[in-house]
């Protein structure tokens, strides 16, 4: 019985971020300020630059939202540039489910769009997607 009253007085929203290979699951939950807690750890220590911090604020600073949350973040696949944009869709999904009004800012600075760019599979005798081997006249 105390298990459900935790559950419902700790609300969450739930959404999914994705970018090339990586997946975010990340959650919002209303909170005093904006912390961030990805894969068990600071969110300035798993993204260290500040480009990617930067990535990662951008739903929120995009929308200039007053109400704070703390986001937790799992977050897999890809390299680190494309598991920040991942965390940034996802964020932005979530906003959108708390708030559907904010839907048109986040998609006119298009952190809605799941970025459907990837890299293009290897064909048989290239040496990569597209660079052929050197061609020789004689």
């Amino acid at each position: 019985m105390s298990e459900t009253k935790t559950k419902s007085s700790k609300r969450y929203i739930e959404a999914i971020g994705r970018r090339k290979t990586s997946t975010a699951r990340v959650r919002l939950t209303p909170a005093s300020k904006n912390t961030f807690l990805i894969n068990d750890k600071e969110g300035h220590e798993y993204f260290p630059t500040a480009e990617l911090k930067h990535v990662m604020h951008d739903a929120f600073e995009g929308i200039k939202s007053e109400a704070n949350y703390d986001v937790s973040v799992h977050v897999k696949g890809g390299g680190i540039h494309s598991q920040a944009e991942a965390v940034r869709h996802g964020i932005a999904r979530a906003l959108v489910e708390i708030d559907a009004e904010k839907r048109g800012e986040l998609k006119k600075l298009g952190f809605l769009k799941r970025d459907p760019r990837a890299k293009e599979r290897r064909k048989f005798g290239l040496k990569k997607a597209r660079k052929s081997p050197q061609w020789s006249k004689r």
